[in-house]
């Protein structure tokens, strides 16, 4: 596990039509404390109703940190969450 400075939550609904909006907000502000060599933690434990929006919502979450040099991890997945990821082939990017 890596030290994190800035945790952020994913909210309990994530589907298709509110899925671009949460993903701005959160890479918006995750962008600042990675631009600032900060480590990012994203909490997905209060995820209870979601499509698969979701996943691309975390993965943008990721890609954001990551591609600022910081360093990203997502804990509390929802199991249903991670078998989308096995469908779709990305589990090796949530862990």
């Amino acid at each position: 596990m890596i030290p994190m400075s800035a945790i952020f939550a994913l909210p309990a609904t994530i589907m298709q039509d509110q899925a671009q909006a949460v993903a701005d907000n959160l890479t918006s502000n995750m962008a600042q404390l990675a631009a600032a060599d900060k480590g990012v933690s994203l909490n997905a434990s209060a995820l209870q109703q979601f499509d698969s929006s979701a996943l691309a919502v975390v993965l943008a979450c990721r890609r954001t940190v990551l591609e600022l040099g910081g360093q990203f991890q997502v804990v509390g997945l929802p199991e249903r969450l991670l078998a989308l990821a096995h469908v779709y082939g990305v589990t090796e990017l949530l862990h």
